[in-house]
């Protein structure tokens, strides 16, 4: 009779590390099931743990029951997600991989053969080809879902009316704008570029500023993005870098012409950035008739202009070109605010607010938005919620109402209007509500459209009530003409906002232009604070959201962490949207960093659509008695503006001068990768006409994606991927846009949303492009290369110009 094979270290070692690994899902799996969860994880486990426990003793019908075990996560995989390999991915790789070497000859082999020799037999392969069968199942079918995700919905639309002549006069080759013009769409008219030639895009030139990160920033949660879109006049660009330098360029060759090194100490500052400078025309001055406009946001933070032909100083503009914006303000240490967007420059106003280190305590410095005399530099206004009226001048010795929300983002306005649409955020700090006051809850997270002339309001329009969960206005609106149910052209705009939601409105009075529905939300358990019973939603525009999570929905890079998630999402509070933050923690999905950021959204408006990229990263939400906070270590205490202030890690929140502080970090398993699986960042077109996604697809790898420049991934699957900068398009339909965290730069076909065009860039492109005709007769799409510390991109100091090659 042939005798069983002997034991041997290989069998023993790997018997133990199998049985081990089945003992980690097993009792963990037990614990899932007690909180309602999947009932696989546990069996799993316990085949996995025999399997293991035979094979130690030598016995070959330990590859049985890890046969079997595969078995049922194969039929459980497919029971839950069906085809989708991206889900699959998580409990069929990794013990796929383990069977190759289960099944393989050292093992599996040696098992079933008479002589106790490693070999390869019919059992042997049979095993391995399974597992290799596993692999091919989990990535061709990953492959296959994401191009299912790219979906057509709709016919591209029909134009709305709209007249390319009746578009401004300064968009026809200039980018006087962040958004190419003031109503903030992102919108260019040159053609040459299109969907036949866009494959023939070269890299035209590229400047290199020299801005990089310094020691400790994009550290323990500070950030160094370069984020600018440069403005055109002219053939000059004009761009800020992360530490503020302006710099003038040749929009043809790219050399420089100029630049301004306004010098400052940004070691306070947590995120060191500038989306851009301004542009102010200035007749019947010999004094810097053109003016560049720009922030500096080193101590003090100022504002200042300069003569966009020399990059000096104009003398005639506040102190020497210089306004020092701590006037009227209270007290303001270094890196609590500063502006990183540029301001609104219109019919001789310079209008601003500024960015507020939120989250860190009561009595941080005033949200007041402020308009300045283009020519002077003299205060021309001030808008301050706390005030009655909120535009009236300041009393001697006065200052602005210290911690009001504040309009960090970039603001748009319409000059037959004569407004400004300012984006409002929080009444810092953002996640404890009952402490605000009337003023604060009456302008949180709302649009508010201010006069010009006077700072006087016109309307505002609030997104979120009593938001807990810093869902502010990170962007002014789009303006576009839409037309009414008799179709008659009406002023309206659109809104993004981080929560999704796509608010239409008419412009001239804030009323809805397509209808807003107050609905039911969650309520919260926390002592003192109240919550709003309803939110307003956009009933009858597509939102931006993935619906809300299942267990189904959670992922990982393995069984474990997979599991890990599941578990955690069963000991959280998780009801949907505008779920509040708790003590038992939140799931917050979408959370602060937003469906869609800074960057908003792209609009078309002859056809009447956006085109925005969005981005899925669920973030844990939890209130810690302060104190409680204090004995952990999670900051330390403060006692007001008197001492120094001891700045914490990124994701604690101490929220001083309150009794709950806030830990808000994204939701990752145990080996990184996040709870949520795939897509993980889509491309999405509405039509903004008849209301309809379309056409929307996941876009982007996981290539480039990592925590250091030295642990990335060197492959790309195609998930989807996260993305941090904004697009621009023509008339013809192309989307330029390259702020994807796997650092390539797309062409796409507007009307069906398919790539024409697409390479690797250098560094992350987290900005947004603008496009124009050199004078040389080339189309040019211009975007800062330079990373994203937030989406820890690569860091670059680039600003990269694409063009079709020259004609011989």
């Amino acid at each position: 009779m042939p005798q069983p094979p002997a034991r041997t270290f290989l069998l023993t070692v790997t018997g133990v590390i199998l049985a081990f690994l089945g003992l980690a899902l097993f009792l963990p799996g037990l614990h899932l099931i007690a909180l309602g969860g999947s009932v696989y994880y546990a069996p799993a486990g316990l085949l996995m743990l025999l399997s293991g426990i035979m094979i130690a003793m030598g016995r070959a019908k330990g590859l049985l029951v890890y046969a079997a075990m595969l078995g049922l996560t194969v039929v459980w995989g497919l029971w839950c997600v069906g085809l989708d390999g991206w889900r699959l991915l998580p409990p069929l790789a990794l013990p796929a991989g383990l069977g190759l070497w289960i099944f393989g000859p050292w093992i599996g082999g040696r098992l079933t053969d008479r002589e106790n020799r490693p070999r390869l037999n019919a059992i042997s392969l049979a095993g391995m080809g399974s597992c290799v069968a596993l692999f091919v199942l989990v990535f061709a079918s990953g492959w296959a879902v994401t191009a299912s995700r790219y979906q057509k919905y709709s016919p591209f639309p029909g134009t709305t009316g709209a007249s390319l002549n009746e578009l401004n006069a300064e968009s026809r080759n200039d980018w006087p704008f962040y958004g190419g013009t003031p109503a903030g769409n992102r919108f260019a008219l040159p053609t040459q570029i299109n969907a036949s030639n866009a494959r023939d895009l070269k890299v035209a030139w590229t400047y290199h500023s020299g801005d990089m990160p310094r020691e400790g920033e994009n550290s323990r949660g500070r950030e160094f993005s370069f984020e600018a879109t440069p403005i055109k006049v002219g053939n000059r660009l004009f761009f800020c870098t992360p530490h503020r330098d302006v710099i003038a360029l040749d929009a043809t060759t790219g050399k420089e012409i100029w630049r301004h090194t306004p010098g400052g100490q940004y070691g306070k500052n947590i995120y060191q950035a500038c989306r851009g400078v301004s542009y102010a025309d200035i007749p019947g001055t010999t004094d810097c008739p053109h003016r560049i406009i720009s922030t500096n946001s080193g101590s003090p933070p100022t504002l200042f202009a300069l003569d966009a032909e020399t990059g000096q100083f104009c003398q005639g503009f506040g102190n020497h070109g210089v306004v020092d914006l701590r006037e009227g303000m209270s007290a303001m240490p270094a890196g609590f605010h500063f502006v990183t967007s540029p301001p609104m420059v219109m019919h001789n106003r310079i209008v601003t607010s500024g960015w507020v280190y939120d989250n860190q305590t009561v009595g941080e410095p005033s949200g007041v938005i402020r308009a300045f005399d283009a020519v002077t530099g003299k205060l021309a206004w001030a808008w301050d919620m706390g005030h009655v009226p909120a535009n009236r001048p300041l009393a001697p010795g006065e200052t602005y109402t210290y911690g009001t929300p504040n309009g960090w983002g970039v603001y748009t306005a319409d000059a037959e209007l004569n407004m400004v649409y300012v984006p409002l955020g929080i009444a810092t700090p953002d996640y404890y509500g009952a402490m605000r006051r009337p003023f604060d809850e009456k302008y949180d997270t709302s649009l508010v459209a201010l006069d010009l002339t006077t700072g006087e309001e016109r309307w505002h329009f609030q997104t979120v009530h009593h938001d807990l969960w810093d869902f502010d206005l990170p962007v002014g609106p789009s303006l576009v003409d839409l037309p009414d149910p008799a179709g008659h052209l009406t002023p309206a705009l659109v809104q993004t906002t981080k929560q999704g939601e796509l608010f239409v409105l008419d412009r001239r009075t804030g009323e809805p232009f397509y209808r807003v529905q107050e609905r039911p939300v969650p309520r919260g358990d926390i002592s003192g604070e109240h919550y709003s019973p309803t939110q307003p939603y956009s009933v009858e525009m597509p939102n931006l959201r993935r619906p809300n999570l299942t267990e189904d929905d959670l992922w990982g890079a393995t069984p474990y962490d997979q599991m890990a998630c599941r578990i955690a999402f069963h000991s959280m509070k998780f009801k949907g949207l505008f779920t509040p933050p708790s003590e038992q923690g939140t799931i917050g999905f979408p959370a602060f960093d937003g469906v869609a950021d800074w960057y908003g959204g792209t609009v078309d408006p002859i056809h009447g659509v956006m085109y925005i990229n969005t981005t899925f990263i669920p973030f844990i939400m939890k209130l810690v008695p302060h104190q409680k906070a204090i004995t952990q270590g999670l900051f330390k205490p403060w006692h007001g503006w008197s001492q120094p202030y001891p700045e914490p890690d990124f994701t604690n929140n101490p929220e001083h001068g309150l009794p709950y502080a806030a830990v808000i970090k994204p939701w990752l398993g145990i080996f990184g990768a996040p709870c949520l699986a795939p897509p993980w960042g889509k491309m999405q077109a509405i039509d903004l006409v008849h209301r309809r996604v379309i056409w929307e697809r996941a876009l982007g790898t996981t290539k480039n994606i990592g925590p250091t420049n030295m642990l990335r991934m060197p492959v790309g699957l195609p998930t989807g991927i996260f993305s941090m900068g904004g697009s621009v398009t023509t008339p013809n339909g192309l989307v330029f846009m390259g702020a994807l965290a796997d650092q390539s730069f797309h062409v796409l076909d507007g009307h069906d949303g398919r790539t024409l065009f697409s390479t690797q860039l250098d560094y992350g492109g987290n900005a947004t492009p603008l496009t124009y005709m050199g004078e040389d007769g080339r189309q040019y799409v211009v975007l800062a290369v330079g990373g994203h510390g937030g989406l820890k991109t690569r860091n670059g100091d680039e600003v990269v110009a694409f063009a079709l090659p020259k004609q011989q």
